[in-house]
């Protein structure tokens, strides 16, 4: 009754609700006009600029996804709070800094820092699920979901139209004033309850209330000590699971491996160069908002009529929409095909995830979980560093084609994987 006579727990949503936007906003801000800016940090010629700006992209993926498990096992003995005040210091400092890169190696080195420093929105996720009362726990989790989704919209198509009205430079400045606002609301509103003690063997370790709620009592269900030992020998389908987990990997690879190359791919498609970065910020936003619109209604859909059948039909639609994507002539038809491509893989992630969920035990629910995070994070990583060495050494098209046989390819494997019993 503590938490529901409370407020602190909707005052912290608002807060990480804040801060998950504005990293997210400032990640993908740069997307339109990383190309411009790495061209401009002294790289010449159509393949080094396309490759090197897959390398700067991939390079914040590439800390995050290692320093993840520690910033998790730090939160953890230490609280979430002070996660998310570093979080944001972090990125905050990282964004602004990249505004004063003088060439290619300072921004790739400033990209890896702020995946060192970043993780604010995942810290935020646990905050929010472990300190909110459980009858509100989905509905907070849902509304700080919108604010990641909404960030991953508008982030590349405010990025589009800034530049041109106050900078490059400037605009990673405006991100790094937007992250260290929520920084300062981190520091004074988030609120953590107090952690607890409970009787594990061997002595006595933390761990959250959720919600305010008296935490569970040694030899109850719920406590540690009655937890068989959980981890991959536990799960019984590993065939299906590890599909799951490619097919993450794939979804991302999939992504990204477009994103570092719509802007040089946009500027052959439009004549006034003045407007590249609005039309490639649309192009990128155009997917972000197809996927929020179906991510919901195919998740239903597929909690119907099977999620392995949703799963196959996302792949082979978006697999076949990137064929033409190949040959557009124009950037309308770019924008209306990768918003067709985000419907279709809206979906992909609720499934993929209720597939790994349904299949193994509650007490392995954690560590695989972290699986299928870190599947993730690989394919954000490889998805542009494969996509701008194959742009800048192959050409564009091959990209698109490319990206269509890998998901062609993960629906005949999870095809097969869901036929057998």
């Amino acid at each position: 009754m503590q938490a529901d006579s409370s407020d602190y727990w909707r005052r912290n949503l608002v807060v990480c609700l804040l801060g998950s936007f504005s990293t997210i906003f400032a990640m993908t801000l740069m997307l339109p006009f990383l190309p411009i800016y790495v061209a401009q940090l002294g790289v010449h010629g159509h393949a080094a600029i396309v490759q090197w700006s897959g390398v700067a992209y991939s390079a914040t993926f590439a800390t995050a996804a290692l320093a993840a498990p520690v910033w998790g096992r730090l939160g953890d003995r230490y609280g979430r709070k002070p996660m998310l005040v570093r979080a944001s210091l972090g990125m905050a400092i990282a964004m602004s800094l990249i505004g004063f890169s003088t060439n290619i190696w300072q921004l790739v080195g400033l990209r890896l820092l702020a995946g060192l420093a970043g993780g604010y929105s995942s810290g935020a996720t646990i905050l929010i699920a472990v300190q909110t009362p459980r009858r509100h726990s989905a509905w907070a989790l849902g509304r700080l979901s919108s604010g990641v989704m909404a960030g991953n919209l508008l982030g590349p198509l405010v990025g589009g139209s800034l530049p041109a009205l106050i900078g490059i430079r400037a605009s990673f400045w405006c991100a790094g004033a937007m992250i260290f606002v929520s920084f300062l609301a981190t520091v004074f509103l988030v609120r953590e309850a107090p952690r607890v003690q409970t009787r594990e063997a061997p002595g006595l370790q933390t761990r959250d209330a959720p919600g305010g709620q008296t935490p569970d009592t040694p030899g109850e269900p719920g406590t540690a000590a009655a937890r068989p030992p959980g981890g991959w020998s536990q799960i019984r389908r590993k065939d299906l699971v590890a599909a799951m987990l490619a097919t993450a990997l794939l979804l991302m690879f999939a992504n990204m491996s477009i994103e570092p190359i719509i802007t040089v791919y946009v500027a052959t498609l439009v004549r006034n160069p003045a407007r590249v970065t609005f039309v490639a910020g649309l192009v990128m936003s155009a997917a972000a908002l197809g996927s929020i619109l179906s991510a919901s209604r195919l998740g239903g859909l597929a909690d119907r009529i099977g999620h392995t059948t949703v799963i196959v039909a996302a792949l082979v639609v978006a697999g076949l929409l990137l064929i033409p994507q190949a040959f557009v002539t124009a950037g309308w038809q770019l924008i209306g095909l990768r918003f067709l491509m985000g419907l279709a893989l809206g979906g992909l992630l609720p499934s993929i995830a209720a597939v790994v969920r349904h299949n193994i035990p509650d007490h392995a629910a954690g560590a695989v979980m972290g699986y299928l995070i870190s599947a993730q994070f690989a394919g954000q990583v490889a998805g542009p560093l494969v996509g701008g060495f194959i742009g800048g050494h192959i050409g564009l098209r091959a990209v698109f084609l490319g990206t269509c046989v890998l998901l062609l390819v993960g629906a005949a494997y999870n095809w097969r994987v869901g036929r057998r019993p």
